[in-house]
């Protein structure tokens, strides 16, 4: 088996996230480098019953950064042979952690620095919202029309659109005339892969100069970029897109695809949530495909890796 880690994005952030990777020793320096951050230990924050904190950008980015950067952490053992490694809107970010190009608490200290930005040229009332249902064509004439944006392209005919208040409320209603199987606004404060975010891509390029990179990754690590689900193959270019990345389309479904192509016979999310895992049944329904979330214990994920990568 060649495994496909996929690192979330934000939004699928609840209570129980951490109660697999919260109390591994091998992660207890990531968690305490993230309560610095944070002000907070983020296993107490995530099960603080409504606490809105949870779904703010700078918290969300840190806290979904942390939940993969801890579970490959604990589970070296068991996922140390050759994978392919892809990450959704933050987890691209988290993916270059996983994949060693960065020291795991030094992305911590970046996302921070990546939420900062992007808050920093966010318009008040800024967000997403989900659309399934319509063609890419269809939400291009919408987003051009009420002055939006596609941020994600996902399997299946959904999407993910970007913009202000007023534009993303136009968006939904139109689409929701034209019938789309599904339209809901997303726990995100910001028009997260749009035109709107060209700034925050400039100062994060910047943060990047300062980060040590591990280039190559390790022999049998692949990376994949979001904004074309092409492979990592220079330290700068890679960079360059991890940047762009905040105002520009992510093509998930493309690196989901990718990831079949270069090999993967399976994939694990690593969370929080079973958004990704989901997606990858989308494209490739024959590949076994769970998430972190999926499992009672760290020893029934290594049990469930030993036993695919066997096969």
């Amino acid at each position: 088996m060649t495994l496909a880690i996929l690192c979330s994005g934000q939004g699928r952030q609840h209570r129980n996230m951490f109660d697999l990777t919260g109390d591994a020793p091998e992660a207890a320096h990531l968690f305490e480098r993230a309560a610095a951050l944070l002000g907070r230990d983020p296993r107490e924050l995530v099960r603080a019953e409504g606490d809105e904190t949870l779904h703010r950008n700078r918290a969300g980015q840190i806290l979904c950064t942390l939940q993969p950067l801890a579970a490959v952490s604990a589970l070296a053992d068991a996922i140390s042979r050759g994978v392919i490694i892809a990450g959704y809107s933050v987890g691209e970010v988290a993916a270059w952690g996983v994949g060693g190009l960065f020291d795991a608490t030094a992305t911590l200290d970046l996302v921070a620095r990546r939420a900062e930005v992007m808050d920093a040229a966010t318009r008040a009332g800024d967000g997403l919202i989900f659309v399934r249902g319509l063609s890419r064509e269809e939400l291009e004439r919408l987003c051009e029309r009420h002055d939006a944006a596609i941020g994600i392209v996902n399997p299946g005919g959904a999407f993910v659109i970007g913009g202000g208040r007023e534009a993303l409320s136009g968006v939904a209603g139109e689409a929701r005339a034209m019938y789309a199987a599904r339209v809901v606004a997303l726990p995100v404060e910001v028009a997260s892969h749009t035109k709107w975010l060209a700034g925050a891509s400039s100062a994060f390029r910047e943060a990047l100069r300062q980060m040590q990179v591990m280039f190559p990754p390790a022999e049998g690590v692949r990376i994949l970029s979001g904004i074309d689900a092409a492979p990592v193959l220079s330290a700068e270019s890679g960079l360059d897109k991890l940047a762009a990345q905040i105002s520009h389309t992510v093509q998930w479904a493309d690196c989901l695809q990718a990831c079949v192509e270069a090999g993967a016979t399976g994939f694990l999310e690593l969370g929080p949530g079973h958004a990704l895992s989901g997606m990858a049944v989308e494209i490739a329904p024959t590949l076994p495909a769970r998430a972190l979330d999926d499992f009672r214990s760290l020893q029934g994920v290594r049990a469930w890796v030993a036993r695919h990568l066997s096969a």
